[in-house]
């Protein structure tokens, strides 16, 4: 899926250089913001149709880990305000610090582990729980003390997670991450959803006719720089439904549109009304472009109730 990020790439700095008149700084921080893809809020709506074991539910699956694992990977590079040298050579050590975590991860652990995992899960212990709150307390602040963006340690927490626990305690696993899971879509999603509301500046987008009529070009926007390769790129047993959801689940983003326009806003590279368009346009396409992809799909058997629980990509 190399090709459909370079693609996405290119065509969004292509046309961010012609929409702010050929500025460097800018293009890239709406660039980045046009290539991302929100996988954290597709994935549980694909488990929740039933299709993420599928054929397609797979592609999905790996177009969205591109779109949000890659600009992640540009905003430490561009958009850190460090000499591209100096942040290449800040997140080749997170990423050094972080394969000695995976390392660490990989080794067995001794019989006990497994043991109070399994002992502790449905006690006050939860000693699975609090380990992982313990290693996402770590990575993100390894991203920090590296001067990175948290989502990098977000995701590299998340890594390390499964290993551990599909390494030590395979058995007891699915139910961890089920725990994990109900925290994350049962508080700390909708709470993100809150703060991104009461901090979106309604009144930098509806102040002026030109940041109005920027949100459905960013929209469009969305649809042509992430969906288009998508569609272009898809594989050729897809059928003409399953690549037209592709190209929906693919243009649907949010979070880190909001992380890099609070960037380019706080750099002064971006105008409040600019960043304003492009959060709005996003918040549009979470909840217009999923719901879309879903009617184009054929119908699908959901899982039952206990198969959800064992999906490995639960995390």
């Amino acid at each position: 899926m190399r090709s459909d990020r370079a693609l996405s790439l290119a065509v969004a700095l292509g046309i961010a250089f012609a929409l702010t008149g050929a500025q460097a700084t800018k293009s890239f921080v709406i660039g980045t913001a046009l290539t991302s893809t929100a996988l954290g809020a597709v994935l549980p709506m694909l488990r929740d149709s039933g299709v993420l074991h599928s054929r397609f539910g797979t592609v999905v699956m790996a177009f969205g880990a591109v779109g949000e694992f890659g600009p992640i990977i540009a905003m430490a590079l561009l958009l850190s305000g460090r000499a591209p040298g100096a942040a290449t050579a800040v997140l080749a050590g997170f990423a050094a610090v972080t394969a000695g975590a995976v390392c660490w991860a990989l080794r067995p652990r001794p019989p006990w582990f497994a043991r109070i995992v399994a002992t502790t899960l449905h006690t006050s212990g939860q000693f699975a729980v609090r380990l992982v709150m313990l290693l996402l307390a770590a990575m993100l602040g390894l991203s920090v003390a590296f001067g990175l963006d948290t989502l990098l340690g977000a995701f590299a927490a998340g890594l390390l997670t499964r290993l551990v626990l599909n390494g030590a305690a395979p058995e007891s696993s699915a139910e961890v991450l089920g725990k994990i899971e109900a925290m994350g879509f049962g508080f700390l999603v909708p709470v993100f959803f809150v703060v991104t509301g009461i901090n979106f500046d309604l009144d930098a987008l509806l102040g002026g006719g030109r940041a109005l009529l920027l949100l459905p070009v960013f929209l469009l926007l969305f649809l042509l720089v992430r969906g288009a390769p998508a569609w272009l790129l898809a594989p050729r047993d897809l059928s003409l439904r399953e690549r037209t959801s592709l190209t929906l689940y693919c243009a649907t983003c949010l979070p880190l549109v909001v992380a890099i326009t609070t960037i380019g806003v706080d750099d002064g590279v971006l105008e409040k009304g600019e960043a304003a368009a492009l959060a709005g346009a996003a918040m549009v396409s979470i909840l217009a472009f999923p719901l879309l992809a879903l009617r184009s799909l054929p119908a699908h058997r959901p899982h039952p109730p206990g198969a959800l629980a064992e999906t490995p990509e639960s995390w």
